[in-house]
């Protein structure tokens, strides 16, 4: 039988859902078995190496689902025409190694979809996430912010190739690879890589050709896989490199404008004035993404939010593949939870990806109950 302490933090949690059915979010509970292809193809590194996979008697991998975001969103697309606007709301068990413990936690929050109006229901999503944090007594939690979007203008506006426009956006969430894209970015002109007879070879070849050709090496050689990536992926590596240009470089005003962009932070206004001043300076049209910025301020603030404490940084990201705009994190200022309270985003293009023939605008946002309680001082 439960005991006291597990039935109150059972309530607390439900009041969760309470509030945000007040605010217009229907309760989804989608499947605890999730197909783990799903998974594997539209999340960050971090949390695929994170599943918990299993298989069905007919040999379909699955996994447990590791968050809710992706389960919901399959669960409206199951449900009906995929651009209609819909809120959901959930508060269930997640699963996920975090190098120790059972894996199994209780997880609240919301998803928006379809919402046009863009900046005000990214306001809204943050609002509900410091809301959540107050019902546990965390008033005055940190919060950190960067801007997808905000990155991917900045790469349009630069005109840098597709194939290093795609890159960058790729790494962006990805702890040490993007600075490693930009060291490559400013090799000199004519530096050649150690590999470059090979790759000048696969350079505007057919794809399944080139990665045929470069498992044949291997397989001539004796090699099945180096550093844990098969022949095939090795190939897909190389096929990148080459399209990277072996000897391609960027000039000196482009790459000092990526790299002065990814060091402004602050609060949102302060952000914004260093990056409008980055953007005259640079000569780089970034109007409509800095205006949906500066707007989504003004919304934040209307909705109550102190946006002078808001901790702003060009650099931040999550590592979540599929976001598409603003980020955020919301911590325990106590230092008790080492882990984010609430966290979530924008995400435009996941439900595409999930098979939507139009897009779908989309943001919400996670609640982790064991965290929420540890840091609000619940026994």
């Amino acid at each position: 039988m439960a005991g006291p302490a597990i039935k109150n933090g059972r309530a607390r949690a439900e009041a969760l859902v309470d509030l945000y059915e007040r605010a217009g979010y229907a309760r989804a509970e989608p499947a605890v078995l999730q197909p783990a292809d799903v998974f594997l193809e539209l999340s960050g590194e971090e949390l695929r190496r994170r599943l918990y996979l299993t298989s069905d008697s007919s040999g379909e991998e699955l996994c447990l689902r590791p968050d809710l975001t992706i389960p919901v969103c399959r669960m409206h697309l199951a449900n009906g025409a995929a651009k209609r606007a819909a809120n959901y709301c959930y508060l269930g068990p997640v699963f996920r190694d975090r190098g120790g413990g059972n894996g199994e936690y209780l997880q609240a929050g919301i998803e928006s979809l379809g919402r046009e109006d863009f900046e005000a229901a990214d306001a809204e999503c943050l609002s509900l996430a410091l809301e959540s944090a107050k019902q546990y007594g965390v008033n005055t939690p940190e919060i950190r912010m960067g801007d997808v979007g905000l990155f991917s203008a900045l790469v349009a506006a630069l005109k840098l190739p597709p194939v290093w426009q795609r890159r960058l956006l790729k790494d962006f969430n990805r702890t040490g690879t993007l600075e490693a894209d930009l060291a490559t970015l400013k090799l000199a002109p004519g530096t050649r890589s150690t590999h470059a007879g090979v790759l000048a070879a696969l350079e505007g070849s057919d794809p399944k050709a080139a990665r045929a050709f470069v498992t044949d090496l291997f397989s001539i050689a004796g090699i099945s896989a180096v550093g844990g990536r098969t022949g095939e992926e090795i190939a897909e590596r190389f096929l990148e490199q080459a399209s990277l240009g072996v000897t391609s470089s960027l000039d000196g005003d482009t790459t000092a404008a990526l790299e002065r962009y990814l060091t402004i932070e602050g609060d949102p206004d302060d952000a914004l004035a260093s990056l409008r001043s980055l953007a005259k300076d640079a000569k780089l049209d970034l109007d409509a993404a800095l205006d949906t910025f500066e707007k989504r301020a003004g919304f934040m603030a209307a909705g109550g939010v102190d946006v002078s404490t808001i901790k702003f940084a060009t650099a931040f990201g999550r590592a979540l593949d599929y976001y598409s705009g603003m980020v955020f994190e919301i911590y325990d200022t106590s230092g008790r939870v080492k882990y984010p309270l609430a966290a979530g985003g924008r995400y435009d293009g996941l439900l595409s990806l999930l098979g939507s023939a139009e897009p779908v605008p989309a943001v919400g946002f996670a609640a982790w109950i064991e965290e929420l309680e540890q840091a609000g001082g619940a026994a």
